[in-house]
């Protein structure tokens, strides 16, 4: 057995082992477990999709599934009951607390994944196995400086990572990788760039799609930030903005006032489109919180809310 073979099991073992042990000490006041999960009220179809319109379907956590004239792309895609570490076959980690509104058979089959940076939740290793196993050598995926690793062994058509303000065009897409505030490490021992580890840290992006004259943002995962205000992007169409897991973790994310005033002020963005909430249980927020505070907050903006819950679809016009 090779060194990297032994330590990649030692590791696995080390991260499962933390997660296990930690789950008896969890409040009982957040704990998810004791309810089966919320099944969600509105379902997506994208069979009646067109190639001359815009579709976003938020699936839950920060998975949005875009028909973006025609081509389709998902993102972050996190499509099975647990998120967290990836081991012989199981997953170990916390279960949702709502289903994704399309199972992993319901999905189209996607021609771009996007992966914003290597945490867990973003990351998932069995749904990205699962789509290579069902699509071999179909799907083209993007991901963050320094996160191709994770996912490398992988049958992708092609796998790139973007660094910051990194631009490509792909199937007639065009694509630029945006700083923004957050970390990257998948286990704690690893370097990223919040530590400053800039060269052989691990990258975290949001990205600007641009097709037909259209641009839509994916802000993955952020902290309150100048960085989509210093990029100069401006006049986007669709601002999908990540909205929870900010009670005590305002550090690496913002809350639905702050997405908000990103999206608005800084981009000058026509809708907005929430995620990263209501799916998993991360932070000390109650769990109906982020959406309703975005309701809430949203007639202070010059910014339309384009969706309100899991398993809504925003649709444009080309």
């Amino acid at each position: 057995m090779t060194l990297k073979r032994r330590n990649f099991i030692k590791k696995g073992l080390f991260a499962a082992a933390s997660i296990i042990l930690s789950a008896p000490f969890v409040s009982k006041k957040y704990n998810i477990f004791a309810h089966p999960p919320v099944i969600p009220s509105a379902k997506p179809n994208p069979e009646e999709w067109q190639d001359d319109e815009i579709n976003i379907a938020w699936l839950g956590h920060a998975t949005v599934l875009i028909n973006f004239f025609g081509l389709k792309i998902i993102t972050d895609p996190v499509l099975f009951d647990r998120v967290g570490l990836y081991f012989l076959g199981v997953t170990f980690g916390p279960n949702r607390y709502t289903m994704p509104a399309l199972e992993f058979d319901e999905v189209p089959k996607p021609d771009l994944i996007l992966l914003s940076h290597a945490h867990m939740d973003h990351m998932d290793y069995k749904t990205l196995v699962n789509f290579s196993d069902e699509y071999p050598g179909e799907i083209d995926c993007i991901t963050a400086y320094n996160t191709q690793d994770v996912i490398s062994n992988l049958n992708w058509r092609s796998l790139r990572e973007m660094d910051w303000n990194d631009e490509l065009k792909i199937t007639g897409l065009r694509i630029k990788a945006v700083e923004v505030k957050h970390f990257g490490w998948r286990y704690p021992w690893e370097r990223d760039r919040s530590k400053g580890f800039m060269e052989d840290g691990r990258s975290f992006n949001a990205y600007l799609l641009e097709r037909n004259g259209r641009r839509i943002l994916f802000g993955g995962d952020t902290a309150l930030t100048d960085k989509f205000l210093e990029s100069g992007i401006k006049n986007i169409d669709v601002a999908i903005m990540p909205i929870g897991v900010y009670n005590p973790w305002r550090r690496n994310h913002c809350n639905p006032e702050e997405a908000l005033q990103m999206a608005s002020e800084h981009l000058n963005a026509r809708y907005f489109i929430p995620i990263h909430c209501n799916t998993f249980k991360q932070g000390m927020e109650p769990i109906e919180e982020p959406l309703r505070w975005l309701q809430e907050s949203s007639v202070n903006y010059r910014i339309k809310v384009g969706l309100t819950k899991i398993g809504d679809t925003f649709s444009l016009k080309g």
